[in-house]
């Protein structure tokens, strides 16, 4: 059996990241709710699944999506979090999960993606696609088109809340871990998403998270709760310990305590049973000799993923394999050596070795100047 893992681990170290599943079916975890995925951030690699790809209505889980693009317009520095947004009599209509915006009210970006992050806030939502696009139906336009860049395959937004369910508004577990994947990468965002209690209003009116994860998981980082009659109780949960962080999205399961045990569960067997494991030594890469170069000597780079997630247990050890020198002309990227990497005494996988820069073959010129100067000692 261990044989069998460290080959599928070897084998994946080619395949996307995204695709890797490795161990998709290997737990028997006892998840209640009907659909779910559990994924690792950095690799993109896949523990647990359970018809992940299964569509349905997200509820407001749809607001990783809105929260996304507003994190990226705003690092794109599009609006700051402490511009001011108004709140239109279309924002401030909508009812469900809200802070009760009133029409004209003006609040900062920050407070509004804290409402949206915290409460799951409607008006709020409504109100930064309007400020951001001009309408929902921009914005929500721009959703989809996000959804595409990303990959999300079985995914399509007619809203910006998740409010409404039109039979075409709809995703699934491992669309939701994606774009969960792609929001995380955006450490802002964990300044909202993190927070259990806060207010807005100078204090007047008072925030408790939806995601009760914040508040009694350690290491938790978010990140989005949803319900409506129709979705049932969904939840994609992140959390994070030592350097690794995970992803577990719990989709429409009966009951909120259900919903949150389940992303417990997953989330603990993630952290209890695997580890990062660096496919980069942690010497630094020597100069490789060029034979007849401009350059005497190329610099050299690592390629490929610079993390693989493995079982835990087992020493790693790497061996780095060079050649005593390239002939000229070299080209960035072309592979010049390998390092393997092995755990427990099995090669898990081998790391290309690459030149970092272009290095030109010397022309008669350079050589003849060359020559002067080493018969000269210079």
């Amino acid at each position: 059996m261990k044989r069998i893992v460290c080959l599928l681990l070897a084998l994946s170290v080619l395949a996307p990241p995204l695709s890797c599943s490795a161990w998709a079916e290997a737990p028997a975890l006892p998840i209640a709710a009907p659909s779910a995925i559990l994924m690792e951030k950095e690799t993109g690699t896949v523990l647990y699944e359970k018809k992940a790809d299964e569509p349905g209505f997200p509820a407001s889980v749809t607001k990783i999506m809105t929260m996304l693009l507003i994190i990226e317009a705003m690092e794109s520095g599009a609006f700051s979090p402490d511009d001011t947004v108004t709140a239109s009599a279309r924002a401030a209509s909508f009812g469900g999960s809200c802070v009760y915006l009133e029409a004209g009210e003006r609040m900062s970006v920050r407070d509004m993606l804290k409402c949206i992050a915290v409460v799951s806030a409607n008006d709020c939502a409504v109100a930064m696609a309007e400020y951001l696009c001009g309408s929902e139906e921009a914005f929500v336009k721009k959703m989809n088109e996000r959804a595409k860049e990303l990959g999300l395959t079985h995914t399509h937004f007619s809203n910006c809340t998740g409010l409404f369910d039109d039979g075409e508004h709809y995703t699934t577990a491992r669309d939701v871990a994606l774009m969960s994947r792609e929001l995380i990468r955006h450490e802002a965002v964990k300044e909202y998403t993190t927070i259990w209690m806060d207010s807005i209003r100078d204090g007047s009116f008072e925030l408790a998270n939806t995601n009760k994860l914040v508040y009694w998981y350690p290491g938790c980082t978010g990140l989005k709760t949803g319900y409506t009659s129709t979705a049932r109780y969904c939840l994609s949960a992140t959390a994070e310990r030592g350097g690794v962080e995970y992803i577990a999205v719990v989709m429409h399961g009966e009951t909120a305590d259900s919903r949150n045990r389940d992303a417990e569960t997953l989330l603990s067997y993630a952290f209890a049973n695997f580890r990062l494991l660096p496919l980069t030594d942690s010497a630094p890469l020597p100069a490789l000799p060029v034979e007849l170069g401009k350059k005497r000597f190329v610099p050299l780079c690592y390629e490929g993923p610079a993390f693989r997630l493995v079982p835990k247990g087992g020493e790693a050890s790497y061996s780095l394999s060079l050649p005593s020198s390239a002939a000229a002309p070299v080209k960035k990227s072309r592979q010049l050596g390998k390092l393997s990497v092995t755990v427990g005494g099995e090669q898990i996988a081998e790391v290309p070795v690459c030149a970092a820069e272009d290095v030109p073959r010397i022309g008669f010129g350079g050589l003849f100047a060359r020559l002067g100067l080493s018969l000269f000692g210079i």
